[in-house]
Order: C-alpha cells, then structure tokens, then sequence
C-alpha cells in the first residue's frame, strides 16, 4: 500500500459545505463547512450528542443532508464506499470467539461472502486468493499484530483487537479511514499506542483520517486539524487555533476555559453541556477536550 497511491488523489478526501442534517424535526447541527485532505490526520471532536457519529453517517452516505453540500472521494457520499475504511464504535468479542485475528482481517477483504473464498475450477481463483492472503499478512503486519493473528480474537487484549480491526478496515487499501472513537475504552498506555499507529499509518499510505474521539490529548502529537462540533455548529482549523478560550466561548456562546496541565495536556473548564468523556474513566468534574 504504498503513498502514491493515495496521494495521486489532488481534491480532498472529505468535503463538506454549509451542511446540514435534520433528524426527528431537530437540527443535529448546520451551516458545517469543513474538509479533509489527502494524507491528513484530523480529529473531530464534541460533547456527547453534538453529532459527531452523525457526521460519520453523512460521510458513508447512509444519511443524507437537509441542506448544504457533501463530497468524498470527489463524488457523492455512498457512491466510494468501496475507497473507504470505517471503524466502527468498539465491540466487544466474546471470549469464546472462535475466529482468529487473521480471520477477522481477511473479512475486510470478503465480508460479504462471510468471509469464504470463491471456489474456482482454473488457477485463476487460486491465484486471487494468494493475493489477497497477501493482503491480509500486508494488513497485519502494517499494525504490528503479527504475534497474535493466529490467536482467536476473543483470547486477545483490548489493544490487540482494536489493532486487528484497524488492519481489517485498511486491508481494502482505503483512500479514507473514518474511526469512530476507537481510543474508547482503551487503557492511557493503548490509547497512546493506537493514536501513534494511526498517525504513522497516515503518514506512510498517504490514507486521509478522520477520527472521533472524546479527549484529544492522545492525539495532540500527531493531528494536522480538528473539527468541533458544539450546539449544532463547527469550527475548524489547528489544534491551537481551535482547542482555546476564546474559540469554544464563542462556539458555545458561553464562557469556556482551557487550561494546560504541567504535563501539556489540555483541560476544559466550565463547558456547558455534560462532559465528553465516559464516567468510567474521568470521575471529575472538569473534562479532557473532546
């Protein structure tokens, strides 16, 4: 999968203009103009409710806007499914789970045929399943899972499957990978370790990302843009441009303050709706940005 595939692409990956999307007779959120180029890495970030898997949804073309314009791939959404990678929000595997990790990769490929190869009578058939066995070992290896593959993926740790389900949606060789919160539920050490494996994956197939996500201090190293979502409108722009004071004031139309801890993560203070992260994990009163 190497970079020039991906980077031949001129437009961007993503491309919404005065978008608006209407669910229920509400406005989950309008007037979004954003992108995302080729080889970038952009969070987009919000409170729970602010819309930011309703985003996704528009991007997959399984919702279409009320108002407004949306490009992916330089086409309608739902018309490059078959260019985009899509992570869902985090399910948990049984323990029991009989597929191996290798398993789950190669469902990325042939999903739809519930992952079993097509019998054919001539070489040709044996010659596509070499391929994509070699796509599959390509995939695995790029997320360093090498070690576990042959485990099932129920035996496997938190970090290791989500790794494995990234390499399922890149087996593909996707020109865009939307992620739908998948540091969530993951321990500081593997949230770190996934945020690097994103980032290196973008830098070295030139794949556009657009992740989810509730706090963006495991990103913050590796982020070219985020997108906020707050009270159905959106901001744009550098993390240091977006994630401060003045810009979430001025968004939530209430005062918001940022605060860097010694540690240089970032902290919001006195954000109006209920805080963008999961009690479970953050039992305070102030929330990490996202």
């Amino acid at each position: 999968m190497a970079a020039t595939e991906h980077q031949r692409r001129s437009g961007p990956a993503l491309e919404l203009d005065g978008a608006a999307v209407r669910l229920g007779g509400r406005t989950v959120w309008s007037d979004v103009s954003m992108r995302v180029g080729p080889g970038e890495f952009v969070a987009l970030l919000g409170a729970n409710g602010s819309g930011k898997s309703t985003l996704l949804k528009v991007a997959l073309g399984t919702l279409a806007l009320s108002a407004g314009r949306a490009s992916v791939l330089g086409r309608a959404p739902g018309e490059a499914s078959r260019s985009i990678g899509y992570l869902p929000q985090r399910r948990a595997f049984d323990a029991g789970t009989r597929l191996r990790g290798r398993d789950i990769v190669r469902l990325g490929l042939d999903g739809d045929r519930w992952g079993l190869p097509v019998r054919a009578p001539w070489g040709r058939g044996a010659a596509r399943g070499r391929a994509a066995a070699q796509r599959v070992e390509a995939a695995i290896a790029m997320v360093g899972a090498d070690g576990y593959a042959e485990r099932s993926i129920g035996e496997c740790s938190g970090g290791e499957q989500q790794r494995l389900l990234i390499a399922q949606a890149l087996v593909g060789r996707p020109e865009l990978f939307l992620l739908d919160e998948p540091l969530d539920s993951l321990d500081l050490p593997n949230q770190a370790a996934v945020a690097a494996l994103v980032a290196e994956l973008c830098r070295s197939t030139g794949v556009a990302v657009l992740l989810v996500a509730h706090d963006v201090n495991p990103l913050l190293p590796y982020l070219d843009r985020v997108v906020y979502l707050a009270r159905g409108r959106a901001v744009e722009g550098p993390v240091e441009q977006v994630i401060t004071s003045e810009t979430l004031t001025a968004l939530y139309g209430l005062p918001v303050e940022v605060l860097k801890a010694s540690d240089g993560r970032l902290v919001v203070v006195g954000q109006p709706e209920p805080p963008a992260h999961h009690h479970d994990r953050h039992d305070h009163s102030h929330a990490h940005v996202g």
